[in-house]
């Protein structure tokens, strides 16, 4: 809900840093106010109204507020935030509006990335840094130089000319990958996923996909979110820890979202112009058709990998097309592409590399450099369920092998 509100006061009074501030300031009243006077009727409007109040209480101490008020009244005329009963037929339409502001050509592709996921998303600075591999530091500079980038220009909350869309197509499909990313699989707290951020992702990409339906890769985004988003229910034990995809139950998975995935990916691969986020929704797919890990067809997932490296190589295509190699060829053969990866300065930093590692070094049956491996992975995890889930795996090398 922070993202729509967000994006109705950018809306209506074109301020993404202040805006910002003020729905935290709305959300920390929301959280004294509501468990003692109970649930608004609208909560969103409840939101948007005292957010605005802060906002212009804001305004009104700064010495440039006549300057600042004669720019704004002509752009959104009233200042005066809706009532809580006022239907609000624009929501989604504002946070994707809010969403290609924050894709604005004048910043870069990593400024358009970070500010989104802060903004829009509502991720802290230090998920954002973790999402997008750097430190936290450079990203809270990052992300304040966008917002006073966009200060300075006074760019118009209003969508952009069909001729300006396609430019900043390729950063908002990438923004809404991470935000489903790291909704899918929550890099902090004590929960595997959270299931609210990734079905705000699908939400955009589906607007996202109603305005550009001929956009391949936009409908290759919403593919991959919806076959992966359809494993949700089996990705967690009723005790909340971690279940592998290779030990989930798949008579869990979504049959709905798994069928309406399917649809989409065979309409957009045909069509000839693959890029990375088909590619994705292909590899979730030939997952999703198979009843079960050992008849996953792993030699079409390793192939799919493969052209994944070429249209987008990256440290972490090479670690996911390790784990399929492995299962074709043997771990002696996804080690051999993973040891390289183990201090990339882009993975170093995180625990998966050490976790595949560990999985092929265990399967190839060293087993104390397995647990050495998993216990580093499990040190790195900042999601508690991941670390759990690896303290186990390393404890469970610490017994003799059985048979």
């Amino acid at each position: 809900m922070a993202p729509q509100v967000t994006a109705a006061l950018v809306r209506r009074y074109g301020d993404v840093d202040r805006a910002e501030d003020a729905v935290q300031e709305a959300l920390l009243a929301a959280d004294r106010q509501w468990p003692l006077e109970g649930l608004p009727d609208d909560p969103k409007a409840w939101l948007v109204r005292v957010a605005s109040r802060r906002l212009v209480d804001a305004w009104r101490s700064d010495t440039a507020r006549a300057a600042r008020e004669d720019r704004l009244v002509p752009r959104g005329g009233d200042l005066v935030a809706p009532p809580a009963d006022h239907p609000d037929r624009s929501a989604h339409d504002d946070s994707l509006v809010l969403l290609l502001l924050c894709c604005h050509p004048a910043l870069t592709r990593p400024s358009q990335v970070a500010l989104t996921l802060r903004v829009l998303a509502g991720l802290s600075t230090a998920q954002v840094a973790r999402a997008l591999l750097v430190p936290e530091t450079t990203m809270a500079q990052r992300i304040s130089r966008a917002k006073a980038t966009l200060r300075e220009l006074d760019a118009p909350f209003a969508p952009p000319a069909a001729a300006e869309l396609p430019d900043r197509v390729a950063a908002v499909t990438q923004v809404l990958y991470l935000v489903f990313t790291e909704g899918h699989a929550a890099t902090t707290g004590d929960r595997v996923t959270d299931v609210s951020l990734a079905q705000e992702a699908i939400r955009l990409t589906r607007d996202l996909h109603r305005w550009l339906p001929e956009d391949d890769e936009v409908t290759g985004l919403l593919a991959l979110m919806l076959l992966s988003h359809a494993r949700r229910r089996a990705r967690t034990t009723p005790y909340g820890d971690l279940v592998p995809l290779a030990e989930q139950d798949r008579r869990l998975w979504d049959a709905g979202l798994v069928a309406e995935g399917l649809a989409l990916v065979e309409e957009v691969l045909p069509r000839g112009r693959v890029g990375a986020y088909q590619l994705q929704a292909a590899i979730a797919a030939v997952h999703a058709e198979a009843p079960s890990s050992q008849d996953t067809d792993w030699a079409q997932v390793a192939a799919l990998y493969a052209m994944l490296a070429d249209v987008a190589p990256s440290p972490v295509v090479t670690l996911n097309r390790a784990v399929a190699v492995a299962e074709v060829d043997g771990p002696t053969a996804g080690l051999a592409m993973v040891e390289p990866l183990v201090e990339h300065p882009a993975l170093r930093r995180g625990h998966r590399v050490h976790a595949v590692r560990a999985h092929l070094l265990e399967r190839a049956g060293r087993r104390e450099e397995a647990r050495e491996a998993f216990v580093r992975a499990a040190d790195l995890a900042t999601s508690t369920p991941e670390q759990r889930h690896l303290r186990r795996l390393a404890q469970a090398l610490t017994d003799p092998p059985s048979g």
